[in-house]
């Protein structure tokens, strides 16, 4: 059965999402203020460090596996990231090693 509500929470959802993709450019055309190019330049790694952080501030090194598959995750994504710059395969490859040593490897 088709919840009609959630139809239209998805709707709305994905407009917002493409009306604030298309904005900067309709904003802004082929001309981009510097200050554009500068969040450009500085806000994907900003977030991406963010996120990171974000991840990793539960981790307590002091019990269970001792926050080994957190570390072995973020190196997988530093070496995967430094030796193909595809930010997509190294987040997926740490993700998918990340669960796969917590179901298996360390899992309690």
């Amino acid at each position: 059965m088709f919840d009609v509500h959630a139809g239209y929470i998805v709707i709305v959802a994905g407009a917002v999402t493409v009306m604030l993709r298309v904005l900067p450019f309709a904003a802004f055309g082929r001309r981009r203020p510097g200050f554009v190019l500068y969040l450009g330049r500085v806000l994907p790694p900003a977030v991406m460090a963010m996120l990171a952080v974000y991840c990793l501030k539960g981790v307590d090194i002091l019990a269970g596996s001792h926050g080994i598959p957190e570390a072995l995750a973020c190196c997988i994504v530093g070496v995967l990231h430094v030796w193909k710059r595809n930010t997509l395969l190294s987040i997926t490859a740490g993700t998918l090693a990340y669960m796969v040593m917590v179901q298996t490897v360390f899992a309690s």
